[in-house]
């Protein structure tokens, strides 16, 4: 089963608030969206998974991902099935 998620920038920030974070909080950043392993394209992810509940354990994975000082952002994350 194939599903999306559909990242959103935190409350009160723009898409690219990120460019405005120190660049160490950046760099934790954007280290911590490559381990995931997961293809990033404009805020959205296709993942190839065996269930719902797989893609949404990935999501809340996502979710938690460093900002500014480290501390988790807690990014809303939408998990919509893709229909074949």
């Amino acid at each position: 089963m194939k599903y999306m998620l559909m990242m959103h920038a935190p409350r009160g920030e723009g898409d690219w608030a990120v460019l405005n974070w120190p660049p160490e909080d950046r760099t934790a950043h954007i280290d911590f969206m490559k381990r995931l392993n997961k293809e990033l394209l404009a805020g959205y992810w296709i993942v190839e998974v065996e269930s719902a509940a797989r893609a949404y354990e990935i999501a809340a994975r996502a979710s938690a991902a460093p900002g500014p000082g480290g501390m988790p952002l807690s990014l809303s994350i939408e998990v919509r099935e893709v229909l074949g």
